[in-house]
This record gives structure tokens, sequence and C-alpha cells, in this order.
């Protein structure tokens, strides 16, 4: 069975974790571009943007969530979030975006990423997404919808730390395919994630991949 949901999805609820430094995100994307490594990249306190022209994903899984952290300023917050779970995914001309305001004497400074571009698409495994807002055009292939939490089998299952009901809502499919991708997350996790042709730029100003 396939089932195929064309425009945008929205999920109004969601949130993140703690802050790289603009440094340690430029190093990490450098030790990602020249090999597979463990990643994980969250915003204390921010959302952040993520553009693709395709996302090819097999084993996925989709399930509520309780993200907690700290806002810029230190204070603690909670809120529920979307996680896109997949066993690998393959993804073409990835483009993501974070805006971090009110830097004294700069004013706001956005930083780009941009990968899989050229030929090569940036490969992940056991890939996590919180997301916040979602639009693409989207094909499912054997999705179930409504399976409770626990019994998510067809993706990577639910990510350890996570605060989910095991009885919740949640579905799964065997396969994903998401064109013109747009979304606004709060916080990305893999395995590995491999960013060939990696390219980072840092400008001040609001500069955001869509």
């Amino acid at each position: 069975m396939e089932s195929q949901v064309r425009g945008g999805t929205r999920w109004k609820r969601f949130a993140v974790v703690m802050v790289p430094s603009v440094a340690a995100t430029a190093a990490i994307g450098v030790a990602l571009a020249q090999g597979a490594l463990a990643a994980s990249f969250s915003v204390s306190g921010q959302s952040f943007k993520v553009s693709a022209d395709k996302l090819v994903g097999t084993g996925f899984s989709q399930y509520g969530a309780i993200d907690s952290g700290y806002t810029l300023d230190g204070k603690k917050t909670a809120h529920p979030v979307a996680v896109s779970a997949f066993k690998n995914a393959s993804i073409t001309n990835m483009c993501q975006s974070v805006v971090t305001p009110n830097i004294p004497l700069i004013g706001s400074v956005s930083l780009i990423l941009k990968a899989g571009g050229g030929g090569t698409p940036v490969e992940a495994d056991n890939l996590y997404i919180d997301v916040e807002d979602l639009a693409a055009d989207a094909t499912f292939k054997n999705i179930e919808i409504g399976v409770a939490g626990k019994d998510l089998s067809k993706g990577p299952g639910i990510k350890s730390g996570d605060t989910a009901n095991p009885y919740g809502f949640a579905q799964q499919a065997d396969s994903a395919t998401l064109t013109d991708v747009k979304q606004t997350a709060w916080a990305t996790t893999a395995g590995t994630f491999k960013l060939s042709g990696l390219k980072m730029s840092l400008s001040t100003g609001v500069k955001e991949c869509y």
C-alpha cells in the first residue's frame, strides 16, 4: 500500500536542547565532511531551518515526545515535539541555517551549512529530526497510522532519552520519499551523518535557507 500526502503539514508544538558554539559547529561540520561520525545538532532556545530537494528514507517512524533544555538566558524549557526517524536516509541538496540574534555590537549572525549537492547526497543512519513545521510532497510505502509508540518496529525505535508516551499516537512506513522539503526543527541527531561537499558560511543579518 502506498499513501501520498501533498502540500504542507504543520505540527505547532516543538522544542530543544543544548547549544553548540559557532566554532564547535564548524569543527563538527568539517569532521563530518571527512567521514561518518555520530552527530547531534541542537540549538538551545532556538529553532533552525532545513531545506532539501529530496529526502529518501527507509525504516520511517514518527511519534510525539517532550524535549527539555535551557534557553539562551538559562531558563529551563520543556516542549512537545514531533520526532521523525529513519533507519537510513539520503538527502539531496541539504541546507541548514540558524540565526543567532542580539549579539552585542554585531546584531544578528546567520550560520548556513550546505551539503549533498553535485550528485552525491548526504547519507545518514539512525536519523532523528525533532520537527516544528514541515512542508513537502511526500510518498509513504506501506504506511501504518495510529500504531502505539511501543510497537514501532519499522524505524530505529524511540530515541534514547526521549520522554515519549509508549501508548501514544505514532505512525510508521517501510519507506518515505519527500521532495521540496522545507522544515523548522529544534534538534537533529544521527548515528552517522556524512555530509558530502560541505560548505559553511557566516554572515551578519538574517539569512536563511528559505
